[in-house]
């Protein structure tokens, strides 16, 4: 497993956007039939946006069926999302939608699969997240 976890659709743009990182990460099945992922560790969780503005089916059904799994989504440490900002106010809405459900922070927002800038800024902050939650655990 891996401390990231995202969903893709057939389009792959979240998963370009993955790619970009470099970093390990598990994906969420496309597909019902194939086995579900089960996080054996925390996680931050990078979502697309689905939809046109009005927060209907904004997060992905397979997403929703993830964090369904009350292990799953106790692992859940921070959500990044993906969106489109020709929906206005609905941009990367699934990571706000997960952040308020879950009570972790909505960690950054990307369009489609992310410029440069947005791989440098979620690379490095990623490490600073981790580096806090580390600093959270030990002093636990």
């Amino acid at each position: 497993m891996t401390n990231l976890v995202y969903f893709s659709s057939v389009s792959g743009n979240t998963k370009r956007f993955i790619e970009k990182l470099g970093r390990s990460a598990a994906r969420i099945p496309l597909h019902a039939r194939e086995a579900a992922l089960h996080a054996d560790e925390p996680y931050v969780l990078v979502v697309p946006t689905y939809g046109g503005g009005d927060g209907k089916g904004a997060v992905p059904k397979q997403v929703i069926r993830f964090l369904n799994d009350p292990d799953n989504r106790s692992k859940i440490r921070g959500v990044i999302s993906a969106g489109n900002t020709n929906f206005g106010t609905a941009f990367g809405l699934a990571g706000d939608i997960i952040a308020e459900k879950t009570g972790v922070p909505h960690l950054y927002r990307f369009e489609v699969f992310g410029t440069p800038d947005d791989v440098r800024a979620v690379d490095d902050g990623l490490d600073a997240f981790w580096s806090t939650q580390q600093l959270q655990t030990v002093s636990q």
